[in-house]
């Protein structure tokens, strides 16, 4: 068998998915994006096909090295998400000819189903309670919210008050059986974030998210050694390098990307060296059914998994929403706030290729809004 193909489909709301081919008519689906620059890492992946056009696409490992170590310059959020798509479409080829689901070959289910939380919003406090209570209804066990909106560099006391209120009422829609988590989104300077979470250590969140940029990385250890809640990163760390001082630093849970994080072949591995630190893994996935799919085969692998993020019904999907490409939504059926394990071969799941072509290039060409303080100055989204 050889690889003869690989197409690029932009789709909404902002998504892009790879397709790869091969002479024996086996197909692997990935989906390798960054938010907000997804025509840059289309050319990266087209720019990486190059070196599988024609080769055997069981070399899984062998095509890893090539694409992220063939190349002078090496990393960064573009080629690690294009290497992440391809990737995952080279497992999902290699579990559909041997007929089992990824998992099995990266050594077999140590669960039976993956606990999920959704999104509820949170740049406006106000609704927060209305948007929980909508999701327990639902069945969820875990939601996130945003922390804030835009953040002073250090919060005023009606800056802390309205995180406060968001956690307050999130915990009173949830009661004490449920979790919510906050993310930071970066939003923070470091003694914004140790000023603030203290505060919300009545609450008893899941843990809190991206409390600094991730530039910041160096700065994690005396955020962990403040806080009396859970600290998580991950989503823009690319590489085992890139997470290893945050888990030097002691943070609770390890948030890497499956379209982002070099795909399957890297989170494994990444989920291995966090594990050597007694640390789990909560991948971070508000993006498409492809990244989703791949990310699940992650968590029925991994023995230190948390719990899994996934989009369906995520404030950023305009136009579009995960189950509009997958033949069967049953796979990504919610049963009490978990999803079964899948049993088809590859990822998993069966993309709606019709209706991934017929969506092509309909995507808008999204951006992540540009924020501003009071006094006209940059602020982090």
């Amino acid at each position: 068998m050889i690889i003869t193909r690989v197409e690029t489909f932009a789709v909404p709301p902002r998504w892009l998915l790879c397709r790869v081919e091969t002479d024996e008519g086996v197909v692997g689906w990935g989906e390798p994006v960054v938010e907000g620059r997804a025509a840059t890492v289309r050319t990266a992946v087209h720019e990486l096909a190059e070196l599988l056009v024609g080769k055997d696409p069981a070399r899984i490992e062998d095509h890893w090295q090539l694409m992220t170590k063939g190349s002078f310059y090496r990393g960064g959020p573009v080629l690690s998400s294009a290497v992440a798509g391809l990737d995952q479409a080279l497992w999902d080829i290699a579990g559909k000819t041997l007929g089992v689901p990824v998992h099995v070959l990266l050594g077999g289910p140590v669960r039976d189903r993956v606990r999920a939380y959704c999104w509820v919003g949170g740049d406006e406090p106000s609704a927060i309670g209305e948007a929980v209570t909508a999701q327990v209804e639902a069945g969820f066990t875990a939601v996130k919210m945003n922390a804030s909106g835009r953040m002073n560099r250090l919060p005023t006391v009606s800056d802390i008050d309205a995180v406060v209120a968001r956690a307050a009422a999130a915990r009173e829609a949830l009661g004490p059986d449920r979790d919510f988590a906050v993310d930071f989104h970066g939003r923070f300077t470091a003694a914004a974030a140790r000023k603030t979470l203290p505060h919300l250590a009545p609450y008893s969140p899941l843990f809190a998210e991206e409390p600094v940029l991730p530039e910041y990385t160096h700065l994690l250890g005396d955020i962990v050694a403040s806080s009396p809640v859970p600290i998580a990163t991950g989503e823009r760390l690319y590489s085992r390098t890139d997470v290893l001082p945050a888990l030097q630093a002691g943070v609770a849970v390890l948030q890497p990307d499956l379209s982002h994080a070099g795909g399957i072949s890297e989170v494994r591995r990444i989920g291995a060296l966090a594990e050597t630190f007694d640390i789990p893994l909560a991948p971070h996935c508000p993006l498409g059914p492809v990244s989703l799919a791949a990310s699940l085969q992650i968590a029925f692998a991994t023995p230190n998994f948390l719990i899994q993020e996934q989009s369906i019904g995520i404030h950023y999907n305009d136009g579009a929403e995960v189950l509009d490409y997958v033949v069967d939504p049953e796979v990504f059926r919610f049963h009490e706030g978990h999803i079964n394990r899948p049993t088809a071969p590859g990822l998993g799941i069966e993309v709606d290729e019709r209706a991934v072509r017929a969506a092509d290039s309909t995507a808008p060409d999204w951006r992540g809004p540009i924020w501003r303080h009071s006094d006209g100055s940059f602020a982090e989204w």
